[in-house]
């Protein structure tokens, strides 16, 4: 049994059946028996037309089951006769389901957990597996998010940003369970580029290559996080660079700048550097001015400070820290960084155990505090 070819059907299969007619719950319950039937059948019998075989056998599963429940006689009258099985156009059909996955009435985490489920084909116990949280409560947010969904009408564009931020979110929880999200994210990225031509969801396949492509440095063998700075280059993957460069080469000639190729770039820049000695602070400060200009974001104006301290020595970078706001995620780190690089260690240790003590996971609060330890044993000798 393909599990990765059943996982790369289901979108298509699943958006195919809301466009003939069956609301969004009540198809993906059929998609989900008919792959139950396809795992049992296609061992000792595979199809000639995989795709074909499942839309016939899901469209039937809908067709039974608005048959059977008299509540539904109207979308079953609706739906009309069943198709004559065989190939179908999907690229439309699944650009639908990633905008109706990322629809604005839902939360993002709902948004992330539905396009996990209903374009990634993952199973409801994976997603509760790679989230770390029961299975149980994993599937009444995905049942409350298609109960959501359900019988919204596309009669306008879907909003692509919504969907690049959702993809994000999925990026950005890495790894863990028995599902690569970031992995996952890249693969449902590359489906979304080829089936729509924008130059933003290049920016956003390009930076999640870029950053994906430094993965094997970030760690050492005990599990803890190694700075940028100090990760070893030649565990990069060269490939990926490559292909993330060029990918986002080709939406910058488009002259249509947007946040995740302004991102990009800043990624690029870390990537080309040959040591982190050599890299292009100066050009990625010009970076996060056109991101501000887009954004406004105050995460990248924190980022931005850093890039001042590495441009224009440590103190412009305390200047341009003192302008934000103190409660920001990593305010804290970022001014022990900074302290540290202009020599002030008793300081700098001390900012290091404050912002160890508000860390956000146990992997980035045990590196601030060994950053304050060095530091402290730095001061005694």
């Amino acid at each position: 049994m393909d599990e990765a070819l059943l996982r790369s059907l289901t979108p298509s299969v699943l958006a195919l059946l809301v466009r003939r007619g069956a609301d969004f719950a009540a198809a993906e319950d059929a998609v989900q028996d008919a792959l139950v039937e396809a795992v049992r059948v296609w061992p000792a019998d595979p199809p000639r037309d995989p795709k074909g075989w499942l839309v016939t056998v899901a469209w039937r599963k809908f067709l039974d089951q608005s048959r059977a429940d008299t509540a539904r006689r109207r979308r079953e009258d609706r739906a009309g006769e069943e198709p004559a099985p065989g190939p179908t156009p999907a690229v439309d059909d699944t650009l639908r389901l990633y905008f109706l996955c990322a629809h604005p009435s839902l939360t993002p985490s709902s948004a992330v957990a539905l396009t996990l489920r209903a374009v990634g084909g993952l199973t409801t116990r994976q997603i509760a597996r790679a989230y770390l949280v029961p299975e149980a409560t994993m599937a009444q947010r995905i049942s409350r998010a298609k109960r959501t969904v359900s019988g919204v009408r596309f009669d306008r564009p879907g909003d692509v940003a919504t969907v690049l931020r959702v993809l994000y979110l999925v990026f950005n929880e890495g790894y863990s369970g028995d599902v690569d999200l970031a992995a996952e994210a890249i693969r449902l990225t590359r489906q979304l580029a080829a089936g729509i031509d924008h130059p933003e969801v290049a920016g956003l396949l390009a930076l999640m290559l870029l950053h994906h492509a430094r993965r094997a440095g970030r760690t050492a063998p005990d599990g803890s996080l190694v700075p940028l700075a100090e990760q070893d280059r030649g565990r990069w993957d060269t490939r990926l660079i490559a292909e993330g460069v060029a990918i986002l080469q080709a939406a910058l000639a488009r002259d249509r700048l947007g946040e995740f190729q302004a991102q990009a770039a800043i990624a690029a820049l870390h990537a080309d550097a040959p040591t982190a000695e050599e890299t292009d602070w100066v050009q990625i400060v010009e970076w996060y001015d056109e991101l501000l200009r887009l954004t406004g974001n105050p995460v990248v104006r924190l980022n931005r400070a850093v890039a001042v301290g590495e441009a224009d020595g440590p103190r412009a970078g305390l200047a341009a820290l003192a302008e934000l706001d103190g409660s920001l995620p990593r305010h804290t780190a970022v001014a022990a960084y900074l302290h540290e690089r202009d020599g002030d260690l008793e300081a700098a240790a001390r900012l290091y155990a404050e912002a160890a003590h508000h860390a956000a996971n146990l992997a980035e609060r045990d590196h601030l505090t060994r950053q304050a330890a060095r530091l402290n044993a730095r001061r005694r000798h």
